[in-house]
This record gives C-alpha cells, sequence and structure tokens, in this order.
C-alpha cells in the first residue's frame, strides 16, 4: 500500500470479534479476576520483527467489546512497513480488560500482519512490471473479508470474493457441462455481468476460451515459455482483450520471471494459505 493511501475496511468486523472472544472468554476470564477490578494499566504492543502492520481494527473492537474504558492510542496504522523493536500502540485501562483481551486482539493483529507482510514481499517481486498478484480462496474459516483486506494493505489485489461474485470455470466444471464452449454459453446466462475465468491446461483450451470471449484465462501449470507464447496468442487474437493469469507451483524466487512474460495477474494461494504470524509483544508497565 502507498504511503497516504487508506484500504476500505471490510464489514463484519464485530462480529468476528465477538465469536473470537466467545471461543477465549466464555463464560468470563477467571484468572483475571485475580486483579483488583479498580485496577488501571498500562501497556505497549511492539513488534520482534520487520513486517506490514494490519489489524488495527480487529484490535480496537476487541478491547471495545471487552471494555470500552480500554483507549487504545496507534502510532502506526495499517499497511506501513515497520521494523523489529517498534512501538506500535499503547493502551490504557482497567486492567482486567487489559489483560482479558490482550490474546485475541495480538491474534487479530499478528494474524493479518503476516498477510499483509508475505503479500508486501510477493508485490514487491512483480514491482514494475505490469502485473498483478492476485490472493486466493484459500483462506482461514471465518477470515476471509479480513484476510483479503490484509492482502490489499500489503499491495495485493483480491481475486473473487467467494462463488457469488465472479464466474472461474476449471476442469471439473467443463467436464461436467461437456465443453468450454457449452460451459461459457452457460455462465453467460447464468450471470452476464460478472467476470468469466476459464482455466487451462493446453494451448487448444486457450484457443477456445478466446473464442468463446471470455473476460480472463487462467494458465494453469504453464511453463515460462508456454506462458510467453499463450501472451502472444492472446494478444494477436481478436479478443486481444482477454486477460491472462498465472497459477500453479509459484514461488517468491519464481514471481518475477513469471511476471515478465507479460501475464496480467498471479495468484498466489500462499498469501493466505502458509500463514506465518508476525511476532508481536503486548508489554504491560
Amino acid at each position: 500500500m502507498n504511503a497516504g493511501t487508506a484500504v476500505p475496511l471490510p464489514p463484519g468486523i464485530a462480529e468476528e470479534v465477538r465469536a473470537a472472544l466467545s471461543e477465549d472468554v466464555g463464560a468470563g476470564d477467571l484468572t483475571a479476576q485475580l486483579v483488583p477490578a479498580a485496577a488501571l494499566g498500562h501497556a505497549r504492543v511492539i513488534t520482534r520483527e520487520a513486517a506490514v502492520l494490519c489489524g488495527s481494527a480487529w484490535f480496537d473492537e476487541v478491547f471495545r467489546q471487552v471494555d470500552a474504558r480500554v483507549k487504545v492510542t496507534w502510532h502506526m496504522t495499517d499497511g506501513a512497513q515497520v521494523r523489529a523493536d517498534q512501538l506500535l500502540c499503547e493502551l490504557h485501562g482497567p486492567s482486567r480488560g487489559l489483560l482479558t483481551g490482550e490474546r485475541t486482539a495480538l491474534n487479530f493483529l499478528q494474524t493479518l500482519s503476516g498477510t499483509a507482510t508475505i503479500t508486501r514481499r510477493y508485490a514487491d517481486a512483480v514491482a514494475g512490471t505490469g502485473c498483478r498478484v492476485l490472493d486466493t480462496r484459500k483462506t482461514l474459516p471465518g477470515l476471509r473479508l479480513a484476510q483479503k483486506y490484509a492482502v490489499r494493505c500489503g499491495g495485493g489485489t483480491n481475486h473473487r470474493i467467494g462463488l457469488f461474485d465472479a464466474i472461474l470455470v476449471k476442469e471439473n466444471h467443463i467436464a461436467a457441462a461437456g465443453s468450454i464452449g457449452a460451459a461459457v454459453g452457460e455462465a453467460r446466462r447464468v450471470d452476464s455481468k460478472v467476470l468469466l475465468e476459464i482455466e487451462v491446461e493446453n494451448f487448444d483450451e486457450l484457443q477456445q476460451a478466446l473464442e468463446a470471449g471470455v473476460d480472463r484465462v487462467l494458465l494453469d501449470n504453464f511453463s515460462l515459455d508456454e506462458m510467453r507464447r499463450a501472451v502472444a496468442i492472446t494478444r494477436a487474437h481478436r479478443n486481444s482483450r482477454t486477460q491472462l493469469e498465472a497459477s500453479g507451483n509459484l514461488t517468491l524466487e519464481t514471481l518475477r520471471n513469471v511476471a515478465e512474460t507479460g501475464v496480467d495477474f498471479i495468484s498466489v494461494g500462499a498469501l493466505t494459505k502458509h500463514l506465518r504470524a508476525v511476532d508481536l509483544s503486548m508489554r504491560f508497565e
């Protein structure tokens, strides 16, 4: 994310936090009751490693629901690249509330920061090529919109949100429909306004997809040479505006070479699936 560019928050944050607190707090925090009810505390959250910050709204919502008297003061914003040991925010309020909300708040912050951080690395790898990095539907159950928000904070681009906002025809859909042409015809009947994408595994299927006039073609496990050829074929076709998306066995090390073939997008399931949370610490003072 560019400095000064705010990514719109997704809906449902309060519900996600409510569910997370329910599984953690249940009927009440027994350990926090060891602290006097009137005790006030101050805490600081730092990151132990370089990262891209994401999830402050979820963090804030945790304490709003636990005890609205807890005040959070942020020193960094979502999308900011932070260094190791950097102060992210400070909290003031009832000690019981700080203790009860600590783990749930950090879980959201470290998970979404992890997604934003790895996305930033992938986005940086293709910078200047004109190719964009896409996420997938391989997200944590219940946190899809949150993770897709984190992808945008990290400089990536969202693919479809779910099965309802775009049509992606894969091998099994084609087999069930009988052909690419039949699948495309039925897709246009179902909804002619949403993105229509076809997954292809060879050049014959690419030609069929182009003839059908789909919006985007997903090149599944094409080699670099095959991608270059697919780009050339597509740009020379009468439906040259069809976009190309590369997918399958792509790594951070190979990403730049793939982007330089001329494809428009690279979809990477690892952005949200192979998650490593950022190491954060909440220190009481």
